[in-house]
């Protein structure tokens, strides 16, 4: 699949930024605590696990964790903090591939469910959410909103981030709902170095709808992971849906 060759090992080092980004105590803790909550006591899953930046901090707190990932450089980070004991991991992707057992929680970090590319797919992957729960489990997303209100007739792109040494942009296609994040990293040479990844956006209401397709329900949705109210001018979000 195209996710293989865009998480090669040169993402796979960008990616893992150790104390810095979303590894940052304050970005990452507040993940943890409320997952390590939904989990209630149970197993959880991780759809594109990558390289364990929330599965390692989530076993740690005795979560039993198990992944699926599909980038094999990302595994190898992975491995590199944690065996296959600690977080059992299958090789696959997030729409099809079915792990072994149960889980009290599925979830799915960081916009990832953008990856799949099309309306279909990403269904397929709430429904393999709600196959691996237990009636009462929950499957959570964290996904942005997408910015069009910031795109006036004929401009097809918007800065997201500009600092220094770092510019992105995204450029977008609303007919099919299609992005593609341009990543440019320079320093004080004439020489870039750009990078790209293509997402399909989703909408807050299109996503309760996937979650009705696959027989789920939305509990809650707030902005972050700490719980502030989600309004119109959100971001992003953290969606929870339960399997009745």
């Amino acid at each position: 699949m195209w996710q293989e060759h865009l998480w090669d090992a040169d993402a796979a080092e960008r990616y893992d930024t150790t104390d810095s980004g979303m590894f940052a105590p304050e970005v990452l803790e507040p993940v943890v605590d409320r997952l390590a909550e939904l989990a209630a006591g149970g197993a959880a899953l991780e759809f594109a696990v990558g390289t364990g930046r929330v599965a390692v901090p989530l076993a740690g707190r005795g979560v039993p964790v198990t992944g699926i990932e599909l980038s094999r450089p990302m595994l190898a980070r992975l491995r590199e903090k944690a065996d296959e004991a600690t977080i059992p991991v299958l090789a696959g992707d997030m729409a099809t591939t079915v792990a072994p057992g149960e889980y009290t929680l599925v979830y799915l970090v960081y916009n990832t469910i953008s990856n799949l590319l099309t309306q279909s797919e990403q269904v397929a992957c709430f429904r393999n959410a709600a196959r691996h729960l237990t009636p009462g489990g929950r499957f959570v997303i964290e996904l942005w909103v997408p910015e069009l209100r910031r795109l006036p007739p004929g401009q097809p792109a918007t800065v997201f981030a500009s600092e220094p040494g770092y510019i992105g942009l995204d450029t977008y296609d609303p007919l099919r709902q299609h992005v593609v994040s341009h990543h440019f990293r320079f320093d004080d040479s004439r020489q870039a170095r750009l990078y790209r990844s293509p997402h399909r956006y989703i909408w807050p209401a299109e996503l309760d709808l996937m979650a009705q397709l696959a027989g789920l329900e939305l509990e809650n949705r707030h902005a972050d992971w700490r719980g502030t109210e989600f309004t119109a001018e959100s971001p992003s979000h953290v969606s929870v849906y339960r399997k009745p």
